[in-house]
């Protein structure tokens, strides 16, 4: 699941991730955990939403509350910025609207386990691009074998779902190559909360509009905000002071662990059970996200979703 994302350049002084000691570590890791943990569950809680609101209402009010807690916190200058600022930046909030609505579409149709699995297929596919080593290749071939398995094709398979799950991996292949842009251009958070400012107006008209013609529910808008505080903000803190403890390959790796979350909470939240063939399909894709990034893929490593190095859920 996406989120919002934090780069190497915006730790704070003082503690880094190379002179942590044991209990820092172990604090960190304790901080990506439940980054992870919380991450899933606020994708299920907004699932649970979904037969009155839809997944477009869900990512309204997601994008809408990340936007209202990030602001304030920021505080991002809109004035003085060069147009080759601003385009990454209209360009993030584009992408990382058009991944959230079809991971969200995807989860409505084949549940949270697949879909959040299929979608780090795009974060795996950045980190093997940028790698020339047989082993990274021979990931590719096995999480490919894992997408086979997982989805197990035939006439019963939800294509539209499986489809919608895929452009989300591809929005957050872009995502992660647009955020390297805004961060070379903009310093600090300032180009993740301008993102976030903009992706909120872009929302606001399709919130007012979509529950007009479908009348939300307190219920169903209290699960949606849960949703954009578990799925955003949280994890946002939590990363954060996590690569403050941990090396940006070790956050990876224990970040992989993502697919295994989202289908716990799809169980637990929403009482989906997967097939020995999925959890299977879910495990080799998991290891292959976790291999990859052990070996030292060295880009940033922001808070996703939603991930390995430079994963943004």
């Amino acid at each position: 699941m996406s989120q919002t994302p934090v780069t190497a350049s915006e730790q704070t002084p003082g503690l880094s991730a190379t002179t942590a000691g044991p209990r820092q570590r172990a604090a960190g890791i304790t901080m990506m955990l439940t980054s992870s943990a919380s991450n899933q569950t606020g994708a299920a809680l907004g699932a649970l939403a979904f037969p009155t609101i839809g997944p477009v209402g869900v990512v309204a009010v997601r994008q809408l509350i990340t936007a209202l807690v990030l602001l304030p916190m920021v505080r991002p200058r809109f004035r003085g910025l060069r147009r080759s600022q601003w385009w990454p930046i209209l360009g993030l909030a584009v992408v990382f609207s058009a991944m959230n609505l079809t991971l969200y579409a995807a989860i409505e149709r084949i549940g949270l386990g697949l879909a959040v699995t299929l979608e780090f297929l795009g974060p795996l596919a950045v980190a093997i691009a940028s790698s020339r080593r047989g082993l990274d290749i021979g990931c590719a071939v096995l999480a490919g074998a894992g997408v086979v398995v997982l989805t197990n094709p035939g006439p019963t398979t939800d294509v539209l779902g499986i489809g919608l799950a895929l452009i989300a991996a591809t929005a957050w292949g872009a995502y992660i190559l647009l955020n390297r842009s805004v961060g070379q251009r903009l310093p600090g958070l300032q180009g993740t909360a301008l993102a976030s400012a903009v992706t909120a107006v872009l929302w606001l008209p399709v919130a007012v509009l979509w529950f007009l013609a479908h009348p939300p529910t307190l219920m169903a808008l209290l699960l949606a905000a849960a949703c954009g505080l578990l799925s955003s903000i949280v994890p946002y803190v939590a990363d954060l002071v996590a690569l403050r403890r941990i090396p940006a390959s070790m956050f990876g790796t224990f970040t992989s662990i993502n697919p295994v979350w989202a289908a716990l909470a799809g169980w637990v939240v929403l009482h989906q059970t997967l097939a020995v063939n999925e959890w299977i399909g879910i495990g080799l894709i998991v290891v292959c996200n976790a291999i990859v990034s052990a070996r030292g893929f060295r880009a940033p490593a922001p808070a996703r979703g939603h991930a390995g190095p430079e994963y943004g859920q």
